[in-house]
């Protein structure tokens, strides 16, 4: 049994990083209430594993790992085809207002899109943390491999997209 302050710094925790879990549910889910049920999958996980957090270390680090951990299983599991969206509609980002940027930048962010979805597991978990600007080594941690890997890995991810950016622009 936990004690109630174990609780409160648990939920301060989370309340802390609650962004950190949407941006992973967005990435691995493209409806919303698969999103939400992923968050809660994600929060009771990160409640069950609580007791092992080392609070020597980043909080954010340690969530990701198991948050990307379960949004890969859910992907996989029994039951759970890998979730594609039917439609560019059902994307799970944000629909940019042709309004607010200009029609170049649109087609770039509907593209990007594109990529994403095409892209497995493992490389969304990759780019998700390169976009939000994680260093190397903690983007090494998060996924279990080596800050070289992570180099290579990220190299040819953005070979990848600049290839396909030209093959589709």
């Amino acid at each position: 049994m936990r004690t109630d302050s174990e609780t409160t710094r648990f939920n301060a925790l989370l309340q802390e990083n609650q962004l950190l879990l949407r941006k992973v549910a967005g990435m691995y889910a493209y409806t919303e209430t698969d999103r939400l049920d992923l968050i809660q999958d994600i929060s009771l996980q990160l409640w069950r594993a609580f007791p092992s957090y080392d609070s020597g270390r980043r909080f954010s680090t340690w969530m990701y790992r198991i948050a990307l951990n379960v949004a890969i299983s859910n992907l996989r599991g029994p039951g759970n085809p890998a979730r594609r969206p039917a439609s560019l509609e059902s994307l799970p980002f944000e629909v940019v207002d042709p309004s607010e940027v200009g029609v170049e930048e649109n087609d770039r962010v509907l593209l990007l899109r594109r990529f994403i979805a095409d892209l497995d597991p493992l490389d969304r978990a990759l780019l998700l943390l390169y976009l939000e600007e994680t260093r190397h080594r903690e983007i090494a941690e998060v996924l279990g491999i080596s800050e070289s890997n992570v180099s290579t890995k990220l190299m040819r991810l953005k070979r990848r997209l600049r290839t396909y950016i030209v093959a589709n622009s």
